[in-house]
């Protein structure tokens, strides 16, 4: 027999919508019945921008949110339409990405020979020669302090796999664009054609000088541990693993606001992850680091726990720093009594049930995108707080509220590695963007377009690396000597 909750969790987890605009031109007075048919068939409507009117007819771009099925299902019954006729169609993702999302622009302008002289050949060389003097001067003197380069092998793209590195291409070109956009830090798309940590490493190393920061990002665990570790300390800028630190630092700003509203502290929470792979290991640390002290994490065979076998390196390290009772059983006899569930693993791992045999007031973190653990739809009944990845629903956890100020700082400052306290100094300052007037259940993090987020980030994770000392001095440039 099929329930409700399972019909309603197939139904909402294949729902992967895109974005739509149709061109229209319709009869005057007739939008009501075009927006019918987009809600009815399950469509969401977005902008409308009318582009033609007269005293008969309007042509109109009409937005939309669908997945492909129900898209097409859509614009058919808007041909059917009586008087109504449709112009053009556009699905508005592959469209953006016609060509690539980014694209370098010049600083300074070449119109003369002159001009020539001075960017390139024969001034250029009086810079390479002050530069090789003083190899530091190449962050005053070239692109190198304000330059990130975003590295994957495309073994772990978002929650779709190893898909490799041209299709990991079009989520480092996003990437990008927000580092620009939110920090102005350059930043450029490095995907390797190559799969094992040393082939990964050795490249690194050789671009490293060209970048004054490296985020890595959609790489697999356990290897994206070793890489991570390596790098660092082998090379003195700063290496940030995107998917394991820009992800725990929003989910622990996330958990500094939600503990408010239940009236509980971190030093009591029972926390439990699900997904130990490079977001779950880094949450469970950065929780730990916080103050939280119990905290259990499950991957596909239950509880990690102090003895359990087939475990990898990165799990028995794991065993050691959580579950301190030694609990055993998969996610659904884990989870009982459990203050707060974070997901960051798959689609539809929890139900109803789990989230209502957790303690009161439950705060719920699903994370997995497209589709999270539990859909909102089926949390509802039972919890206090849920949050996803996703921008549909109140509450989004997105790294994008941590990385393009956490660079900033980091390039700004000049650090040579990334620490702990600058990781909880960036959750820090994410969540006290949340004014306490302004907090309540459905509004714990603000808003990735909120232009107050990365400065705020960018000046603690400054302020962080001085604390540690752990900036390197980057000699002035005396134009006059030169």
């Amino acid at each position: 027999m099929v329930t409700k909750e399972k019909e309603l969790s197939k139904e909402t987890s294949s729902f992967n919508p895109q974005a739509y605009c149709v061109r229209i031109t319709s009869p005057s007075g007739s939008f009501a019945e075009i927006a019918t048919i987009v809600n009815g068939l399950g469509g969401h409507l977005g902008d409308i921008k009318v582009i033609e009117s007269n005293q008969n007819f309007v042509t109109r771009d009409v937005h939309f949110f669908s997945n492909t099925i129900q898209a097409r299902e859509i614009i058919s019954r808007l041909h059917d339409l009586p008087g109504t006729q449709v112009i053009d169609v556009q699905n508005e993702v592959y469209s953006a990405h016609v060509g690539g999302k980014i694209s370098i622009s010049l600083k300074t302008k070449v119109k003369t020979q002159r001009d020539l002289s001075v960017v390139y050949t024969p001034g250029v060389a009086e810079v390479c020669r002050t530069i090789h003097q003083d190899p530091k001067l190449a962050y005053n003197l070239t692109i190198k302090k304000n330059s990130v380069a975003v590295v994957t092998d495309g073994s772990a793209v978002l929650g779709l796999g190893n898909l490799g590195p041209y299709a990991g291409m079009p989520v480092m070109e996003g990437k990008a664009m927000l580092f620009k956009m939110l920090a102005d830090v350059d930043a450029y798309p490095i995907c390797l054609d190559v799969k094992t940590p040393d082939e990964i490493v050795q490249v690194v190393k050789a671009i490293a000088p060209g970048f004054g920061g490296i985020n890595l990002e959609d790489i697999a665990a356990p290897k994206c541990f070793e890489i991570e570790r390596r790098l660092q300390n082998e090379l003195d800028i700063p290496i940030f693993h995107d998917d394991q630190h820009g992800t725990a630092v929003v989910v622990t700003a996330a958990l500094f606001n939600a503990v408010k509203l239940v009236d509980k502290s971190f030093e009591d929470l029972e926390v439990v992850i699900t997904g130990a792979g490079a977001a779950g290991v880094s949450c469970a640390k950065m929780l730990l680091y916080s103050g939280v002290r119990n905290i259990i994490v499950t991957d596909r065979n239950g509880a990690i726990y102090m003895g359990r076998k087939e475990m990898n390196t990165a799990k028995e390290e794991l065993a050691k720093l959580t579950n301190p009772n030694k609990e055993k059983g998969g996610i659904s006899d884990i989870i009982k009594d459990a203050d707060v569930f974070i997901g960051v693993s798959g689609p539809n791992l929890i139900t109803g049930e789990d989230v209502r045999s957790m303690a009161k007031d439950p705060i719920v973190f699903a994370l997995s995108n497209p589709d999270p653990e539990i859909s909102p739809e089926l949390a509802k009944p039972y919890v206090k707080i849920m949050a996803t990845g996703r921008s549909d629903y109140p509450n989004q956890i997105n790294n994008v509220l941590c990385f393009p100020g956490f660079f900033r700082g980091l390039l700004d400052s000049h650090a040579i590695t990334v620490t702990e306290k600058m990781k909880y100094a960036a959750a820090k300052a994410i969540a006290s963007i949340v004014r306490d007037y302004e907090l309540n259940e459905n509004y714990i993090v603000p808003s990735i377009f909120d232009n107050r987020v990365a400065p705020a980030v960018a000046s603690a994770v400054a302020d962080a690396a001085f604390e540690d000392r752990v900036t390197k001095p980057i000699p002035e440039v005396d134009l006059k000597l030169l």
